[in-house]
């Protein structure tokens, strides 16, 4: 610590139940105080008795009110028979001074001070006063239970309105305030659209909106009128949000930003309200911005999960939403942007012109756009120089932009693990197998039966892919467990815009060439092909239900972009469809099956003498099969992948 700056002192935090229990013991104290603090015991009598007392002279004084009266006797008449039930000694062992009786007045106080009056004059009675009628320790404690619960009460709301309802002290009624974070002059984002690489149809709608509010003449002097949204939709990671901050940071206009579950409350019509106070801020500050992060939580299609039919606080706010973006009395300088990777549950009100005008899709990033978010995401990082944007590009097909920021973090990551001064390729290449297959295991205990199972399962794949026309190009197999799978072959797909037949079975015929490779050597399976058989399955069912392409049931699809059959118990078609459908995937997939048995037969002893190196190396590449089954035929050139790619 620098000698310049003093350590702050701690400061006290007092609970507040601690005030609470030092309240209540001032009251009681003030009771006690005002009771005569000596804890005696006050005997009830009648005023017939009491003037019975006074006749004979027993009493000293009387204190009385409107209502009644407190007697104080002679100390020998304290000690007389009649007062023996009086208690000599207080709890404290101090003397009992009184009071030692009470009892009612009645009405006639009158007389009752007439009595006192010639008590006192013929020497009966030493003293008498009236005291006011009011006992404030008696109304303290008569309202305390009442006190402590309104306290109480006022301590929780006070509690869950400061943890729900935003900003302020803490107050109750700011529950139903906005939760949007404002972004302006004074707290600056200072992301531009130079830090968002690709996606540049998607910037392009978007940068236009943002000219739309710096210089909005140039667009109404032709008659058009400014959008009043845009909903970004796309894939998680592809840079939604990404876009939503480099608006806020370009824009130089107010930009308020929230998710759309900062509207949802446990209370009813908090959210509809917060919708308000939104757009209440925003058209105040207009023009303005609005950004809905993840918008299906509250723009689900009303009716789909409400099977009550009770009220639904979702709704609610999705009706005030409906109303606020294009209802009596908008304002078109406020314009929403919104972000949702699931744009087919949203509720169709919501995604019509004039509210969301545009809806922008924000798709993966091809090879092109990859190496420019690489380009960005590569500027912090000591890399080496020769470092080929290109080939890591290349080597990330089907990667989004999260998926590419998380890529070099962990290539840095793994160059300081092993003390280098630069982030290298293999550092990359080491980042992709462990952001794809998991985190290596080395040291996990497989037996010598097991490893050569794993390694012909392997080689299987491996060896069928190479055979196959459309199946994926192979980087590299091995057979080191990492994160839940005991080995993995890693290919390089072709980045397609669309998929013929051929192509997929292919691709299915590869996945089944690892439990195909176990029948063939072992004549056994294990149960080591629970992926493969799983994403098999996953195709077959999209070749015969989804994109048509089944002989049998001819040109037909059962799937539903709008999500509406998610929320339906029956099928869209009859049992006699559904068993053709399960004995048509479970025929494609058998045919393939055979198919991958097949080639293994003609290929018996390379698939051995490849599954025999990887025990060997754990890990072989692309040019370990070139030397055992020679060039691929039908491989294309990198030079001709990119130029088709392009």
């Amino acid at each position: 610590m620098s000698k310049d700056k003093k350590p702050t002192p701690n400061k006290i935090k007092i609970s507040p139940w601690l005030l609470y229990g030092a309240a209540l013991l001032i009251l009681i104290a003030i009771q006690i105080v005002s009771s005569g603090s000596n804890f005696q015991e006050v005997k009830p009598t009648s005023i017939s008795k009491f003037y019975q007392f006074l006749d004979s002279g027993q009493v000293n004084k009387v204190v009385y009110n409107k209502t009644t009266a407190q007697v104080y006797l002679k100390k020998e008449a304290l000690a007389s028979k009649t007062h023996s039930k009086i208690q000599k000694e207080t709890l404290l062992g101090k003397e009992n001074t009184g009071p030692h009786y009470s009892f009612d007045i009645g009405t006639n106080n009158e007389l009752f001070q007439k009595k006192l009056e010639e008590a006192r004059q013929s020497g009966k009675l030493n003293d008498y006063a009236s005291e006011p009628d009011s006992n404030w320790g008696e109304i303290l404690i008569t309202y305390l239970p009442l006190i402590i619960i309104i306290g109480f009460w006022i301590y929780m709301m006070r509690r869950m309105s400061g943890g729900g309802g935003g900003g302020g002290g803490g107050q109750i009624f700011s529950i139903g305030k906005s939760k949007a974070k404002l972004f302006d002059e004074k707290n600056d984002v200072k992301v531009t659209f130079k830090d968002v690489a690709g996606l540049e149809g998607a910037k392009e709608e978007i940068q236009e909106i943002v000219e739309f509010l710096k210089n909005p003449e140039k667009y109404t002097e032709l008659g058009g009128k400014i959008p009043k949204g845009a909903l970004l939709v796309g894939p998680p990671g592809t840079g939604k949000t990404l876009l939503a901050k480099a608006v806020a940071g370009e824009a130089k206009v107010p930009f308020f930003s929230l998710s759309g579950s900062d509207f949802v409350e446990m209370f009813v019509g908090v959210g509809a309200s917060r919708v308000r106070d939104l757009f209440k801020q925003a058209k105040e500050k207009a023009p303005a911005i609005i950004f809905i992060d993840e918008i299906d939580a509250v723009g689900r299609a009303r009716g789909k999960n409400n099977f009550s039919g009770s009220n639904d606080e979702r709704e609610n706010t999705l009706n005030q939403l409906l109303t606020e973006m294009d209802g009596f009395g908008t304002n078109t300088h406020v314009i929403v942007l919104a972000a949702t990777n699931r744009a087919d549950i949203l509720d169709k009100a919501l995604m019509r012109a004039g509210r969301f005008d545009r809806q922008i899709y924000v798709d993966l990033p091809d090879i092109r756009e990859r190496k420019e978010i690489f380009e960005v995401h590569l500027k912090p990082l000591k890399k080496e120089e020769a470092l080929d944007t290109d080939f890591l590009a290349k080597q990330t097909p089907g990667f989004s932009g999260a998926d590419i920021a998380n890529v070099c973090n962990e290539a840095a990551l793994i160059a300081a693990r092993k003390n280098k001064k630069s982030v290298g390729k293999q550092d990359f290449l080491d980042a992709v197998d462990r952001i794809i297959g998991g985190l290596e295991k080395k040291n996990k205990i497989v037996t010598p039966e097991e490893k050569r199972a794993i390694a012909i399962h392997e080689a299987g794949h491996a060896t069928v892919s190479w055979m196959l026309e459309h199946a994926a190009p192979l980087v590299k197999v091995t057979i080191v467990p990492r994160g839940q799978s005991l080995g993995a072959a890693w290919y390089l797909p072709e980045e397609r815009l669309i998929v013929r037949p051929e192509q997929m079975l292919d691709e299915m015929c590869a996945t089944m060439g690892g439990r195909a490779a176990e029948k063939v050597i072992f004549d056994k399976i294990s149960t080591g092909a629970l992926s493969d058989l799983e994403k098999v399955t996953k195709q077959a069912r999209a070749m015969v239900t989804v994109y048509g392409l089944n002989d049998k049931l001819g040109n037909i699809t059962y799937y539903d972009s709008s999500g509406q059959t998610d929320y339906n118990f029956s099928k869209p078609y009859s049992e006699e469809t559904a068993k053709i459908i399960d004995k048509e995937i479970s025929d494609l997939i058998e045919k393939e099956y055979q198919r991958a048995i097949s080639i293994l037969n003609e290929n018996r002893d390379k698939l051995v003498q490849l599954a025999d190196i990887l025990i060997e190396k754990e890990v072989i590449f692309k040019d370990d099969l070139e030397t055992i089954f020679g060039k691929r035929p039908f491989e294309k050139s990198e030079t001709e992948a990119v130029t088709e790619t392009e």
